[in-house]
């Protein structure tokens, strides 16, 4: 098995660091200063950085206000810091929705229907209209046959109701996170009602706020009467979060992208990665993840904008190999996320087996694939991504066993993983989606196979990504997890290292070796060449790298864990073990 590892379209074929801007340090200038200590010299190439980059008020990042840069957290001065270390940048855009905080939806909010972006966001009656019926609130519910198809991210309707100005609540489109709060009311939130014991009425609907009680249920008394009008007053003081759908037959919407894609461009952005891209599409009658042939339409006039802003897009997307996504998105000229490797590479470390390695690394080389691979990220282990699936009556194998799938949950859980599923309309669970934890803690805090984990990584095909905890042997925070609460489970995995941790770990060999594998990667020849596995017993595993005369090779021992890399040096062959 061989294959050209030449770049990915005019992007250098270096590694890159993934990390918040104030992942390390408080914000982006102490993360700059830890890139230019001698430590860190030559190290990366690329530098993906998460979206609290932009303003944004939830999901450490993703829930974007707007693609101004965080003055909080970063200056024009650390921009220009990573352009001297010659470190080209990947960003975020979240094609499929915006903050409740946007300027866009809080002119729906103060507008109602006279908004000039009531079509930018997506109202869920509207769209079902004539496909389902109203229940007892006005909600239209899809017929049966559209809700079964209907691909969840959380348990329920994906609905928030939106406060229009005329005091009536509308279903918009939300398939992610919200959260709405009611806000105490004062006396004179009511003045216009003339309500016979106003100061009554007001306590009544703060203690019921207070306890989480439902205020329709609440008796008035003698102002039952005016219930409607209460409610209505406390519906317009409510406080929201969340990431709402947008419209991808607004044309306000790809004004909207043209504006970003610009901006992010302006900012030195190389790569833009396409954040729930396959989400972006709906329409009655599909399951509204990557619908086809809708998404592609779409994904084409991105790519189309991109271009006009010299970028290079990675459309992000889970789905079970099963499917093939990767496949089709990657037949259409498009880098893919290897989602794959962190849940194969747990699995041959315990197994002490290359079998389903090898058999991922042939497809990569025999298809061509440009890859971004990962140990740990942002967000968990993928673990559904492995998993077979039936296509129109055929079952698709998995790279991976449900059996062996379900081993690499429990050992990860075992050791103090969290983790996230898939809910169908009903609010039942369909399937475990990921596995939460830093992918160190998922290794058993093993310091040996965290170097293999990161000399395989880095020896597969593909630019590899570096999720910043991994380099500093980061172990699982529960308390950030539980502080975070209900979906608080990604905080287990993005610990913030002070700058004095980060000295401290730095005399760690498991960091410090790190580096130094990380660094031969980047700056060795032969990673611009040709790779190959060559044949070995079960328990072991090869890979070289050649180019001209230039050589990098791996050979590990999966069972004992213990390995070596020979590589060039000119004329001389050097020996890193």
């Amino acid at each position: 098995m061989t294959t050209a590892n030449s770049g990915t379209g005019g992007i250098r074929n270096g590694v890159m660091l993934n990390a918040y801007p104030n992942s390390i340090g408080q914000k982006l200038s102490d993360l700059v200063a830890i890139l230019q200590k001698p430590e860190f010299k030559d190290t990366f190439s690329l530098f993906y950085v998460l979206p609290t980059f932009f303003n944004s008020d939830l999901d450490r990042g993703f829930s974007i206000i707007d693609y101004n840069h965080n003055e909080e957290l970063v200056s024009e001065k650390d921009i220009e810091a990573l352009k001297n270390l010659n470190i080209e940048l990947k960003f975020d855009i979240v094609l499929n929705h915006l903050s409740v905080a946007s300027p866009q939806f809080k002119d729906l909010l103060a507008k109602g229907e006279k908004s000039a972006y009531k079509d930018f966001f997506i109202n869920w009656n509207e769209f079902w209209k004539g496909e389902g019926e109203p229940d007892e609130n006005g909600l239209m519910i899809p017929k049966k046959e559209h809700l079964d198809k209907l691909f969840m991210r959380k348990s329920g309707l994906p609905i928030l109701n939106v406060p229009f100005p005329d005091g009536s609540e509308q279903p918009y489109w939300n398939t992610f996170y919200q959260k709405v709060t009611l806000e105490e009311i004062e006396e004179k939130d009511l003045d216009n009602l003339q309500l016979v014991k106003k100061a009554e009425v007001c306590s009544q609907v703060n203690v019921a706020i207070h306890n989480s009680e439902d205020l329709s249920q609440v008796n008035f008394g003698a102002d039952q009467d005016k219930k409607e009008a209460i409610l209505q007053v406390v519906n317009r003081k409510k406080s929201f979060l969340g990431q709402m759908d947008v419209n991808g037959k607004s044309p306000l919407v790809w004004d909207f992208y043209e504006e970003v894609l610009s901006k992010v461009g302006s900012y030195g952005c190389k790569i833009l990665r396409l954040d729930a891209f396959a989400y972006l599409h709906k329409e009655v009658g599909q399951s509204n993840f990557f619908n086809k042939p809708g998404t592609w339409d779409y994904l084409e006039r991105i790519n189309g904008i991109a271009q006009k802003n010299n970028l290079q897009l990675l459309p992000e997307i889970h789905a079970e190999y099963g499917v093939h996504l990767h496949d089709e998105v990657a037949a259409e000229g498009y880098m893919i996320y290897d989602f794959f490797l962190p849940g194969l590479l747990i699995h041959t470390l315990e197994k002490g087996s290359n079998k389903a390695l090898l058999g991922w690394a042939k497809e990569i080389i025999e298809r061509g694939f440009k890859t971004v691979n990962m140990l740990g990220c942002h967000d968990g282990i993928p673990v559904l991504d492995l998993k077979g699936k039936e296509v129109n009556g055929v079952y698709q194998r998995g790279l991976l066993s449900d059996e062996e799938i379900d081993d690499i949950m429990e050992i990860v859980m075992q050791r103090g993983g969290r983790v996230k599923n898939l809910y169908g309309a009903d609010g039942k669970k369909l399937s475990y989606y990921q596995v939460n934890a830093t992918y160190f803690s998922a290794l058993g805090e093993n310091d040996q196979k965290m170097l293999l984990a990161r000399a395989i990584q880095l020896f597969m095909p593909g630019i590899p990504q570096i999720w910043y905890l991994d380099v500093f042997a980061g172990a699982n925070d529960y308390e950030a997890a539980d502080k975070a609460g209900e979906g608080g489970h990604k905080e287990i995995n993005r610990t913030n290292l002070s700058l004095e941790e980060i000295e401290q770990r730095l005399s760690q060999k498991v960091v410090s070796a790190q580096l130094e594998l990380i660094r031969l990667r980047n700056t060795h020849q032969a990673f611009a060449g040709t790779v190959s596995f060559p044949e070995t017993s079960e328990n072991q595993l090869k890979i070289s790298w050649t180019n001209g005369d230039d050589y990098a090779h791996l050979s590990a021992d999966l069972k004992s864990l213990s390995f070596e890399i020979r590589y060039s040096e000119g004329s001389t062959e050097c020996f890193w073990s």
